[in-house]
């Protein structure tokens, strides 16, 4: 048997094994797997279905965190050393060099004063400690009566409870739940912004003007309830890959000021470069109270987040008697010494040992050749009767349609023309690798604009 048919054999026989076994994300049992992936290298996947092995381009990075591609060497160097030193131990009343160093590294490159850090499993987690971390920092200052939040509608904040009760509760997925605890105010979506080719935002600012109205009358009616304020900074991802203008968040400091609110800041998504900067808080000049990070922390090896916060919440949380003075969250795999060793290799790698936010930085130079790459290779979709709208931020870039996706359709299209995307709603998008090169995405670029009309095309 030749090597090529025992992978085709392999992939075929891990789909058949995997059907009606195991649930994948957001589908139902019955749905299955499409693709078996029998490798990966570089910004390349090679997958296997009942037709034979295609090599793609990986046009979703592992779900926005595989920034410096398959197999990377520094990564799985730092992966094998910490693996022949010891790869878990608890973190209760112990610690270990990878764990202290990524957090230093974390404060270091953080905006403002986030001076402390908490080590989660994942970017859901890592918001339900911050949403704890506000509870109990109003508990500790004596405003126990303080026990909502607001968010934005169209926000997504992951798929644990806590998590999706500040999710918008009619858009997005999780209707179907109930929602536990106390209910949260939900602040209307800031008007549609594009970054332009010069670098200036562009919105419709009398509709802008309305939104921060609505905002401000909304917190201030509700401001004796409220805790805090939590919004996905820019770029709402899974609400449908929309961007607002920075003017937003600075819109939503003053209100966090105005009412004795914290700022929670979740970047899990659009942190470490995503969108142009290092943490598109900084597109406002805006800095959190709070702010979660994880997604490319580890470079997609590892699941991994951090909670960071100001001095004057952990001071809070500090000075408070009983169990108040304690962050009441204890993950069992919290810092767990190869995912943080992974992730201090993967923040080196995008900061070059150097300056995080200077000029040549090596993840400045990538996002920004992803943002160039992206508008050229993306911009013949423009012209299809089916798109709506083609946009480009950072390392993000967007084909709108005027309908629903028939994901299936143009998935199976994609990976027939070399790429693997994941399209949903009415969008056909990519986060790819920030290793990707300009001929990988002219290819990527190239096969989703030919699946767009091959499969929405008159």
């Amino acid at each position: 048997m030749s090597a090529a048919t025992s992978l085709v054999s392999q992939g075929q026989d891990l789909l058949a094994r995997d059907a009606g076994l195991l649930w994948h994300p957001y589908a139902s049992l019955d749905a299955g797997a499409r693709y078996a992936v029998t490798g990966a290298s570089g910004v390349r996947l090679t997958l296997e279905d009942a037709s034979g092995s295609h090599e793609v381009i990986d046009g979703m990075g592992s779900w926005w965190s595989m920034v410096h591609g398959y197999r990377n060497p520094v990564l799985d160097a730092a992966a094998h050393a910490q693996i022949d030193s010891f790869s878990h131990v608890m973190f209760g009343g112990l610690t270990h060099a990878p764990a202290v160093e990524l957090a230093e590294r974390l404060v270091a490159m953080a905006p403002g004063e986030l001076a402390h850090v908490f080590l989660a499993d994942s970017g859901s987690i890592s918001v339900e400690v911050s949403l704890k971390v506000v509870l109990q920092y109003q508990h500790a200052r004596g405003h126990s009566g303080k026990q909502r939040f607001a968010a934005l509608r169209g926000g997504y904040h992951g798929d644990t409870f806590a998590a999706m009760g500040v999710c918008d509760p009619v858009d997005g997925m999780h209707a179907a739940f109930s929602r536990p605890g106390a209910e949260q105010l939900f602040l209307p979506r800031p008007p549609a912004a594009r970054l332009t080719e010069e670098g200036s935002w562009e919105f419709d600012v009398v509709e802008f003007a309305a939104w921060e109205t609505e905002s401000r009358a909304l917190a201030a009616a509700h401001a004796p309830e409220l805790a805090g304020i939590i919004a996905e900074p820019l770029l709402q991802g899974a609400g449908g890959m929309y961007a607002y203008a920075p003017a937003a968040l600075r819109v939503l400091r003053e209100i966090a000021d105005a009412h004795d609110l914290l700022l929670v800041l979740d970047e899990i998504a659009t942190g470490f470069g995503r969108t142009g900067k290092l943490f598109a808080s900084e597109w406002a000049g805006v800095v959190p109270d709070v702010m979660c990070v994880g997604k490319a922390l580890t470079g997609g090896y590892l699941s991994l987040a951090a909670m960071l916060c100001t001095p004057k919440v952990a001071g809070a949380l500090d000075g408070a008697h009983g169990n108040g003075s304690a962050l009441l969250h204890g993950p069992t795999f919290m810092g767990n010494p190869l995912a943080c060793a992974v992730a201090n290799a993967s923040l080196e790698l995008l900061t070059g040992g150097g300056n995080p936010r200077a000029a040549d930085a090596p993840w400045s130079g990538q996002v920004s050749a992803l943002y160039a790459g992206l508008r050229e290779a993306l911009a013949p979709a423009a012209v299809l009767p089916c798109v709506k709208d083609v946009r480009v931020l950072g390392g993000v870039g967007v084909i709108q349609l005027h309908e629903q996706v028939r994901v299936a359709e143009v998935t199976a299209a994609a990976v027939r023309h070399g790429a693997w995307v994941r399209p949903f709603r009415d969008l056909v998008y990519v986060m790819p690798p920030y290793t990707s090169g300009a001929e990988e995405i002219r290819l990527l670029g190239a096969a989703l604009v030919a699946a767009v009309d091959h499969v929405h095309g008159p």
